[in-house]
């Protein structure tokens, strides 16, 4: 009889072991699963650094709050992972009629974490023949300054200006005053 009690208490462990491997198995694939998820969803909803190391942030991919009695707060917002941290130049793109006057009628501020650069655009660089703009406009590109990025992962990117149009008046420039829109805002390893 004592024999027949070792056999079943000993049958119980080896049931109960079996069963917490089982949870502990199910427990472990769900956290394995929810991670992956979450990680699918940054790469679907953010943009990703290029294998260079440049970040295009176009303003088809923005998402933009515009106010139509104060133009000057008009927003644009771009999650962007960062895989190469480092120093970045920031240039403004800009899609003109004159290249010689941007025509922004306020700064333009660019921020990311705690930093923030506020500059009037100038035509700092014309870019001919780009694919992204067609006559009779001309890509100007604009030095903004630069920001350091310490650590890799994932940050948010805000620009505010007055030439972050409604989706609806981003492929129209129809007024004199729109002669100029903003295009996107890259992001360029700084390498000596």
């Amino acid at each position: 009889m004592m024999s027949n009690c070792r056999q079943k208490i000993t049958l119980t462990n080896f049931k109960m072991r079996n069963i917490s491997f089982v949870f502990v198995f199910l427990g472990a694939s769900l956290l394995w699963s929810c991670g992956n998820k979450a990680d699918m969803k940054v790469a679907e909803n953010a943009v990703l650094q290029q294998e260079d190391g440049t970040l295009a942030l176009d303003m088809e991919k923005a998402t933009c709050y515009n106010d139509e009695f104060d133009p000057s707060s008009n927003t644009a917002e771009w999650n962007v992972v960062i895989s190469k941290p480092g120093r970045f130049k920031v240039w403004l793109s800009s899609a003109t009629k004159d290249t010689t006057e941007l025509s922004y009628v306020n700064s333009v501020k660019i921020s990311l974490l705690d930093n923030q650069l506020e500059v009037d655009p100038a035509c700092d660089k014309i870019v001919l023949n780009s694919d992204k703009v067609s006559y009779p406009y001309f890509r100007a590109d604009s030095y903004m300054g630069s920001f350091y990025i310490s650590e890799a992962g994932e940050y948010n990117i805000q620009v505010i200006s007055e030439k972050v149009l409604p989706r609806e008046a981003m492929n129209t420039i129809t007024s004199g005053h729109d002669d100029t829109r903003l295009m996107s805002v890259i992001l360029s390893p700084n390498t000596r």
